[in-house]
């Protein structure tokens, strides 16, 4: 069975520090563009983050750039994203999808797309005092 399960999620004051796992079984995630995703309540979706099969290159929404990193393990068959700085509007459900697409970006059109092959079932990020 192919499938995302997302880890890592819980509750931190601003200013603190998270990091997802987004770990993939049934696939290898080398070749599939990764993206982080999220949505808080009464929100849409958002792109947070992606980064490419093709040569690993990443980019970042700009409500995160400086602050988030993602990156991948390919032994351990698992995408990271480490949240720094955090702040209550980061506060979200968390989402990580993979595109077969080996040159994806995430991006189409000039914003992150949604159309991914697999999602996991996310995980909460709770950012509160």
């Amino acid at each position: 069975q192919l499938q995302l399960v997302e880890s890592g999620g819980g509750f931190v004051q601003p200013g603190g520090s998270l990091r997802l796992s987004c770990a993939a079984s049934g696939f290898t995630l080398d070749y599939y563009a990764i993206g982080w995703f999220r949505q808080a309540p009464g929100k849409e979706r958002e792109g947070v983050s992606c980064i490419s099969g093709s040569d690993g290159s990443t980019n970042y929404a700009d409500s995160v750039k400086g602050r988030f990193t993602i990156s991948r393990d390919n032994a351990k068959n698992t995408v990271y994203l480490q949240m720094n700085s955090l702040k209550p509007e980061d506060t979200a459900v968390y989402y990580c999808a993979a595109d077969s697409d080996f040159y994806s970006d995430c991006i189409k059109g000039g914003s992150y797309y949604y159309g991914m092959d697999y999602w996991g079932k996310g995980t909460l990020v709770t950012v509160s005092s």
